[in-house]
């Protein structure tokens, strides 16, 4: 998914239609999978209110709204390129189990 759900000021994602629980607990199991990928960045996700907040080690953070705006700000808090498909993120986190 592109991220142009968020250019036409989409107030929902569509990561955030499927429920199996309360919507806390929802972008929290979201959170904790995204934060699978974001720490070979440096970077952690928490889920807050409504939103996400996205922080860095360097104490940086960024406001998400939801998962279709999280690698654009994950690049800029990190200052790199952040490929969640990056085959060698993939084999890392395969070999964690």
């Amino acid at each position: 998914m592109c991220g142009l759900c968020g250019a036409f000021g989409a107030p929902d994602h569509w990561s955030d239609g499927v429920r199996s629980g309360t919507p806390q607990a929802e972008r929290r199991a979201r959170a904790a999978a995204a934060n699978r990928v974001l720490g070979f960045y440096g970077l952690r996700l928490a889920a807050w209110a409504d939103r996400y907040t996205l922080s860095g080690r360097t104490g940086r953070s960024a406001v998400v709204d939801h998962l279709g705006a999280l690698w654009p700000a994950a690049e800029r808090l990190s200052g790199r390129p952040c490929d969640p498909l990056d085959p060698v993120v993939i084999a890392a986190l395969e070999g964690q189990g």
